[in-house]
């Protein structure tokens, strides 16, 4: 297998880790709501500012993740990319 068949698309896998992250940080807040994953709201919350389980509250915290994920994973892709080079 050819090194350039297992690169990463770093614009790629940081929009889908970010879109993938957004959703699951929106998901949390929404189970919140119903008792479910508590712990998990109060600690996203410390870490996203604004984040809580009302609909405001989501889109901040979706909002957040989103970038915070785009960022990671971008800066994953690309150090993998330049430790698989030869």
């Amino acid at each position: 297998m050819s090194s350039e068949s297992s690169r990463f698309d770093p614009q790629a896998f940081g929009l889908a880790c970010g879109l993938l992250w957004a959703s699951a940080v929106a998901a949390l807040g929404v189970t919140a709501r119903v008792g479910w994953g508590k712990r998990w709201e109060r600690l996203l919350s410390d870490v996203y500012r604004g984040y809580n389980e009302t609909i405001i509250g989501l889109a901040i915290g979706a909002i957040w993740a989103f970038f915070d994920a785009l960022v990671g994973g971008y800066a994953f892709a690309k150090l993998y990319n330049r430790l698989l080079q030869d």
